[in-house]
């Protein structure tokens, strides 16, 4: 009797079936070169459902792009007798070179306080700064002038209603990248959420590597240093007569 029952409640309430993101970039690799001013990327994708779509919750899609992530000091100037100097400073443990968030709406509505802190989505949950207390007395006031400096600098993003969804399927957004990227592997992280929840998650890569006379001078600095301050005072000794002599024949 209880089994009959129990195949009557399936047949009448069908399960509702999980959703998977299907997404693709419009390019996996960025080149810098000497003329770079900046890159464009497409970021597309579908949700994928093997049966009815869930009701009573609004889907809401998340991106993220996390460039390489790099200790940082933070230091406070304060002015003493006319001369602005360094006072105090905070070590931060890790904080990325560029950070971008994209959302179909409203942050507070796409994610709640505890999948970011599950998933370390938002800005000041992205940087890694545990145990700075005691390097300052007001430790988190470092944190968050690093985040507005790199915010002025369009380093860090928070675009909210920037990606689009149809018919609660398919999804798409563009990220322009500035032009004073950071070489390295840029982490791509795609989120469905329900009432704030992550339902599911994508997470693809793009390579950003200097090329051309970028690569050049960069791999020189840093397996020849010596050859490469040379031939920086080089070209400043050759800039600066080209610059003299066209100055004089312009007041001849």
């Amino acid at each position: 009797m209880i089994r009959a029952l129990a195949l009557f409640c399936l047949a009448a309430f069908p399960a509702f079936a999980e959703e998977e993101i299907i997404a693709g970039l419009s390019q996996n690799r960025v080149s810098i070169t000497a003329d770079f001013a900046g890159s464009e990327i497409l970021i597309y994708g579908a949700v994928k459902r093997d049966g009815p779509m869930p009701e009573g919750s609004k889907l809401e899609v998340l991106i993220t792009i996390e460039g390489p992530s790099t200790p940082i000091t933070v230091r406070k100037k304060e002015r003493r007798a006319g001369i602005w100097i360094n006072t105090e400073a905070v070590q931060i443990g890790s904080a990325p070179s560029f950070y971008a968030i994209a959302t179909t709406g409203p942050m507070v509505e796409v994610l709640t306080q505890t999948e970011d802190l599950r998933h370390q989505i938002t800005i000041p949950k992205a940087i890694r700064a545990v145990g700075i207390s005691d390097q300052a007395k007001d430790a988190p006031g470092f944190v968050e002038a690093l985040v507005r400096i790199r915010q002025d600098e369009d380093l860090y993003r928070l675009s909210e209603n920037s990606v689009s969804l149809t018919q609660d399927t398919l999804f798409r957004t563009d990220v322009i990248l500035p032009a004073n990227l950071t070489e390295g592997a840029y982490r791509v992280r795609m989120f469905l959420t329900r009432d704030g929840t992550v339902v599911d998650r994508l997470e693809r890569r793009i390579n950003v590597r200097k090329e051309g006379l970028e690569r050049f001078l960069f791999n020189l600095s840093r397996e020849q240093p010596l050859i490469y301050g040379l031939l920086s005072l080089l070209i400043a000794v050759v800039a600066g007569w080209g610059a003299s002599a066209a100055f004089r024949l312009m007041k001849a």
